[in-house]
């Protein structure tokens, strides 16, 4: 019994180092449901459909297809006359890991973005020649421009209206189909997604809104098409800072994932006529996208501890207002989450202490009752509570402290406001690790220092495993985001500070 408080705690311990792990270089998808499609009754008349428009399989050669330059003070992106879509799309203000403009899409890419289609299986209409209507677009902070693309065939039209916003990463699509009774529009294959390697992802790949779930695929696990119907707000393709989406602003009759080649698509199936779309391509950036007030903001996954992460990710962003460095935010952030449990951690450090104190009764007891268990743990009980000692309170403010480590564990992973966020000295991107493994190396000494000032166990057993636990975390660190080490820094720090106030407050 007296050796609990420490099992306890190599218990949490251990639990912390697999979960982040697991959740750092295991992370698995969660199954996702497919929507049935519903079976016709018997006896049920079929209902009579408009037959479908004969769009032709092989295209005609082609003229040079004509482009449109639309810039702005966000991004710069050249729309092509072929299928009406976009050809590329570069942010101006963001950095890829050469210096160069972030790209949110490949060269070479199977489907083209916001490409049209009657089937999933062939987006015909993104490779038709349309006529253009405009010319580039330089766009101030308070201007606004379109472009009108036009495809006339025989039996259907279509007629695509682009708005562009100086301002926003926001562009509004307007499309006006006639003579096909539905039809598909896509994202196309990878677009929004700059680092498709990047190891410290959650997720890389579409993601589907649907109603408040949201629906992650991962194109290594999409082996059949998957569909959706109901309560569709909208469409993605994300990797961990950056995203590209279409929000259909009407109706929607189904979405739908599928494998296109070695990427994952994802798809909209609207009826024709007018069809209204917002398409955003940009960071993660939670305050601009709660200001569409369409639930793009959903796109930031803050994890099963959402309820803390968000609070805590504005605290982060208010210290960064004033303190103009998210690195002194960190470290500021940290002290004012602590606050609440010092109260605690200094109760269950005295009961740790006042455990190691009454060691030497407890071996007493244990050599005296050695033959009875059942009147060892009686005495013991007796003995706890004659010196007023819980033998598992020191475990209480770890277990206390494990949401809020989780939830500020999530929002340093995935706020695009920590990339390229310098720190101080060596650190000059507190997203990514450091380059040194200075900090990391720092930390563990802290951790180490923590353990020798923690009171031991008379298991010479537990002692060891304990003391195992800072190179264990030193090597799982090394390659986590230097904003989480130095939390984590920062922690123990505070830790060792609170542990010697503690020691001489305590009466012998």
């Amino acid at each position: 019994m007296d050796t609990i408080d420490k099992r306890t705690l190599i218990a949490i311990v251990l639990t912390l180092v697999v979960l982040i792990a697991y959740n750092y270089f295991f992370m698995q998808p969660a199954p996702q449901p497919q929507q049935d499609k519903a079976e016709k009754k018997a006896g049920e008349p079929a209902i009579k459909e408009p037959p479908p428009v004969s769009v032709p399989k092989e295209m005609p050669e082609h003229s040079p297809a004509k482009e449109i330059l639309v810039e702005t003070g966000f991004y710069r992106a050249t729309l092509t006359t072929r299928g009406g879509t976009i050809h590329d799309f570069i942010l101006k203000t963001y950095k890829d890991k050469e210096g160069r403009d972030v790209s949110l899409l490949k060269d070479q890419v199977v489907l083209s973005p916001l490409g049209l289609g009657t089937s999933t299986e062939d987006f015909v209409l993104s490779r038709v020649d349309f006529s253009l209507q405009g010319s580039d677009l330089k766009l101030k902070a308070a201007e606004s421009g379109s472009a009108i693309f036009t495809y006339v065939a025989p039996q259907f039209s279509i007629r695509r209206t682009y708005t562009f916003y100086g301002d926003r990463y926001q562009i509004d699509l307007r499309d006006e189909v006639t003579g096909i009774h539905e039809y598909w529009i896509t994202l196309g294959s990878d677009f929004g997604i700059h680092d498709p390697q990047d190891s410290t992802a959650p997720h890389v790949g579409p993601v589907i809104l649907k109603d408040t779930d949201r629906i992650e695929v991962f194109p290594n696990k999409l082996d059949t098409p998957k569909d959706y119907r109901g309560g569709i707000r909208w469409v993605a393709q994300e990797d961990k800072y950056f995203f590209a989406s279409i929000v259909p602003l009407g109706s929607v009759i189904e979405a739908k994932t599928w494998k296109a080649q070695n990427s994952a698509a994802v798809g909209l199936k609207v009826a024709s006529g007018v069809n209204q779309f917002i398409i955003y391509a940009g960071p993660k950036d939670y305050t601009r996208l709660q200001e569409l007030k369409v639930g793009l903001e959903h796109i930031i996954d803050f994890g099963f501890f959402s309820f803390l992460a968000r609070p805590l990710f504005w605290i982060l962003k208010f210290f960064y207002g004033f303190l103009k460095n998210y690195g002194w935010a960190i470290v500021l952030l940290t002290l004012i989450v602590r606050i609440p449990f010092i109260p605690i951690i200094n109760m269950g450090q005295k009961s740790m202490k006042r455990m190691q104190e009454l060691q030497p009764k407890l071996n007493e007891i244990r050599e005296r009752y050695k033959k009875d268990p059942q009147r060892i743990q009686k005495e013991m009980m007796e003995l706890y509570k004659k010196y007023k000692v819980n033998p598992v309170s020191g475990c209480f403010p770890i277990l206390l402290q494990v949401p809020v480590f989780f939830a500020l564990y999530k929002v340093l992973m995935i706020a695009i406001e920590l990339r390229g966020a310098p720190f101080m000295f060596w650190i000059k991107d507190l997203s990514t690790k450091d380059p040194y493994y200075v900090l990391p190396i720092i930390m563990g000494v802290t951790m180490v220092i923590q353990q020798k000032m923690t009171p031991t166990s008379p298991d010479p057993r537990q002692n060891k495993i304990m003391m195992l636990m800072p190179v264990v975390f030193t090597f799982l660190f090394l390659n986590f985001a230097s904003g989480l080490v130095l939390y984590w820094l920062v922690n123990n720090v505070l830790s060792i500070l609170q542990q010697i106030s503690a020691n001489r407050k305590l009466p012998k």
